[in-house]
């Protein structure tokens, strides 16, 4: 899969050689409902011997067209490309939200953006928009298109009566209920940082952590202890992770996530790691002594490999 990186208004050289099926969306976490808009744009893509493309953004439109601020991500840049690219897209289209970008009219839209991509077919989910939502919607598509292409519109996706939408995943996430974020996004969430110094307070307890520091503005689980997986130079680990305020040393570090990781004895202080969230074991809990910390310590990890 190539990625390309574009800023408005694109140059020739940008823009696809050959005709394409163009996927369209924002997909922060790539979760199943998306996975099923860009199946089938790369289906039809596969039939009639296209290219598919997939435009996306930068960043989200929210922060841009409502002003919100602290927006929080399911998926860095990196990370959607990974998953896009495993679902066998060809083109990944990076526009970077600009101002300018942002006030296209709906007509200039479709056409910088999909008639210029020599789009044949265009795939997008029932509730993508490219404007104002009452005119610019997937049912008015086609009344922009000036013929040039197919619109292909995939419905509602559900599991258990409920959409499948980012912001549904995202409270599961920060509601203690990480399964079930797991359920709908169809693969375990993962978080990517760096380890960074802590106070190296599990040392004294037998139980040494690594202090991740998350990179960008990703979601992070709510506060607790989970049973985890991590990813250290490539290769997967076992271990179990607390995200909290570490109150039984009263100890103001603010919110922090320390891995203990399983079997691991490694220097891996700067290294790059994900963190990968398998199941929410039990809230955080203030200790009246170091004792009492150890023993639940034992508990979680057993309770861990359990599961893992």
């Amino acid at each position: 899969m190539q990625i390309i990186n574009v800023k408005h208004p694109l140059i020739e050289e940008q823009l696809p050689t050959e005709a394409t099926v163009l996927i369209m969306g924002f997909f922060d976490g790539v979760h199943l409902g998306h996975q099923k808009v860009i199946k089938t744009g790369v289906k039809i893509a596969k039939e009639h011997n296209l290219k598919s493309a997939l435009l996306t953004f930068d960043r989200s439109p929210r922060t841009v067209y409502q002003h919100e601020t602290n927006f929080r991500y399911l998926s860095t840049r990196g990370r959607k490309a990974e998953l896009v690219e495993s679902l066998g897209v060809d083109y990944l289209y990076f526009v970077k939200f600009t101002p300018d970008f942002a006030h296209l009219k709906p007509q200039e839209f479709v056409d910088y953006y999909m008639i210029d991509f020599k789009a044949k077919y265009v795939v997008a989910g029932f509730d993508y928009t490219y404007g104002k939502k009452d005119i610019a919607n997937m049912a008015n598509l086609p009344n922009y298109s000036k013929g040039n292409f197919e619109t292909v519109m995939v419905p509602e996706q559900l599991i258990d009566g409920q959409k499948i939408g980012s912001s549904a995943i995202k409270k599961f996430i920060t509601d203690d209920k990480i399964e079930e974020a797991n359920k709908f996004l169809g693969y375990k969430y993962q978080n990517q940082g760096k380890v960074i110094h802590g106070l190296q307070r599990g040392r004294t307890l037998g139980y040494p952590t690594a202090n991740i520091a998350v990179e960008g503005e990703q979601v992070i689980p709510s506060i607790g202890v989970y049973a985890t997986r991590i990813k250290v130079a490539g290769v997967w680990y076992n271990s179990m992770t607390s995200v909290g305020y570490n109150v039984t040393f009263k100890e103001n570090t603010g919110i922090t996530i320390e891995t203990n990781i399983f079997d691991f004895n490694q220097e891996i202080y700067g290294q790059a790691v994900v963190i990968e969230w398998i199941k929410y074991l039990r809230g955080e809990v203030k200790f009246d002594s170091a004792q009492g910390l150890i023993e639940q310590l034992e508990l979680d990890k057993a309770n861990s490999l359990k599961i893992l």
